[in-house]
């Protein structure tokens, strides 16, 4: 198995302004954690893994969660 380096640390504080992101429009919706879940197909501890900025969304699940939210994709990467 190839060894793989730790992330950036510039990336990972990107991530984690995503994360907050994603969590503050979810929140300015009125959406629970379980509403993504539940709107996107995603298992729970995978949505809390990306919310927390343990792991990094596919593009393919952002645009999920982006419209799951009702907010452009856009919204939840912009820097």
């Amino acid at each position: 198995m190839p060894r793989t380096n730790p992330p950036d640390p510039a990336l990972l504080e990107r991530r984690r302004r995503i994360a907050t992101q994603i969590r503050d429009a979810r929140l300015h919706a009125n959406l629970s954690q379980q509403d993504i879940v539940h709107r996107t197909g995603l298992d729970r501890s995978s949505y809390q893994d990306i919310e927390h900025a343990r792991a990094s969304p596919r593009v393919d699940t952002l645009l999920r969660i982006a419209d799951a939210i009702g907010v452009p994709a856009a919204d939840l990467i912009r820097e």
